[in-house]
């Protein structure tokens, strides 16, 4: 994998072979970030990343300047490679926690700017997520909600979606806090 924009702009990151992760691909995360600079200011945002695996949106977040990242998968494997990568590249600013992600949720106290979510495919928890997310008031004022799904799947119904974007096999629904 790459960081395709910021400080760290062209570094590879590899991850090794064992993690049990399906990584977004450089032309996803290229839309993503396409329609999230759009709506949000990454130097003044408090992430969190929800079943980060790899770490490759985090990446992407510490490269464009965010205030601090919270990456979150229940592998430990992923959790240690995670952190091994932010101190490799300096990211003060980001901690990785092992935790499921819906337990995150429903313990996490502070409220964030972006919460990004790419649940295994299989799993398929997205009306968990959003509903512990508006529950307990987990995004800012001007907050967003992205959830990765595939693109074979129902977008999510909800008065707080904003769009639906889809990128080959992956689809990102994006929700915002109050609309």
């Amino acid at each position: 994998m790459r960081i395709i924009s910021g400080r760290l702009r062209g570094k590879k990151i590899t991850a090794p072979d064992s993690l049990p992760v399906r990584p977004t691909t450089d032309f996803a995360k290229t839309g993503l970030f396409n329609i999230l600079s759009n709506h949000l200011s990454f130097s003044t945002i408090a992430a969190l990343d929800l079943y980060c695996g790899t770490g490759n949106i985090s990446y992407e977040l510490i490269s464009r300047g965010a205030k601090s990242v919270t990456a979150v998968d229940s592998d430990k494997r992923c959790v240690a490679f995670v952190q091994k990568t932010f101190n490799d590249i300096h990211a003060e600013n980001a901690k990785a926690k092992q935790s499921d992600a819906l337990d995150f949720l429903e313990q996490c106290s502070r409220p964030f700017d972006l919460i990004f979510a790419d649940p295994p495919f299989n799993l398929n928890p997205v009306q968990e997520i959003a509903e512990i997310v508006y529950r307990k008031k987990l995004l800012t004022a001007q907050g967003l909600l992205v959830i990765e799904h595939s693109s074979e799947m129902q977008a999510l119904k909800s008065d707080n979606l904003l769009e639906t974007r889809t990128y080959g096999a992956v689809a990102f629904s994006i929700f915002v806090a109050e609309k």
